[in-house]
């Protein structure tokens, strides 16, 4: 039953304040072995909890999508092997998965759709399993996505043939490894603001990402915000919050 209800039966004398003040708790997290779900997440935030699957085991993940599920919730599950998604689908026939996101999708309720538009972007093609955590993210809740793939600034022209598509849209997700200079690039480009995510792609220098997120930080550029080092899901759940505005 949901708050409302829960209420008016209290109201009517059917529970006591002790018997109240408990199914509200039961109401707003749910208690597994290994996980707590916080179903009131998204009444508070607008945004229900997700489930972050790297160092879990799959009867964990398994636990917590049993109770996400049987509030009536959508499920996103990120880094998410396809060993555990496997074990997931006997139980959740509906799962969806991809591989190269290594996201888990689980739908069972409509999303409101945004008009508006997240443009992914890529600096290059090993950049695009976090750029792609990034776009499904941000599909998943409910806003349009665009990718533009391998538009670094090793060829700049590639990016000059993209820039108007870049520029129709509401809010940017850049992606990029190595020196991590195509954000600024793109913030000196458009208007709309610019999510940079750093990628621990490069050779020994790039120090595993932290070269990218130093020149991200120290951009000269504009409008330019930066997420944490392959952080695609945070980029794509910020990207949505920015488009739905």
């Amino acid at each position: 039953m949901d708050l409302q209800e829960l209420l008016e039966k209290f109201k009517d004398g059917e529970f006591t304040v002790e018997e109240a003040q408990k199914l509200i708790n039961l109401s707003h997290l749910e208690r597994t072995e290994a996980v707590t779900i916080d179903h009131e997440r998204e009444a508070r935030t607008g945004i229900p909890e997700v489930i972050y699957g790297l160092h879990k085991t799959a009867d964990q993940i398994k636990q917590a999508f049993r109770a996400i599920v049987s509030n009536g919730n959508n499920v996103l599950a990120t880094r998410i092997s396809s060993t555990v998604y496997e074990e997931l689908i006997p139980e959740f026939p509906r799962v969806k998965y991809s591989e190269v996101a290594q996201l888990a999708m689980l739908i069972q309720k409509p999303v409101e759709e945004v008009r508006t538009t997240v443009g992914v972007v890529t600096a290059g093609t090993s950049d695009i399993q976090v750029a792609e955590e990034a776009a499904l993210t941000a599909e998943f809740f409910g806003s349009k996505v665009v990718r533009v793939n391998d538009v670094g600034v090793a060829g700049i022209h590639r990016l000059m043939s993209r820039i108007e598509l870049l520029r129709s849209c509401k809010v940017l997700v850049v992606v990029a490894g190595m020196e991590g200079a195509l954000p600024s690039v793109v913030g000196g480009l458009v208007e709309c603001p610019v999510i940079a995510v750093p990628t621990s792609v490069g050779y020994g220098a790039a120090l595993n990402g932290f070269t990218a997120l130093f020149g991200m930080l120290t951009s000269c550029a504009s409008g330019v915000g930066v997420v944490n080092i392959d952080n695609g899901f945070g980029a794509g759940l910020l990207a949505h919050k920015i488009n739905r505005l």
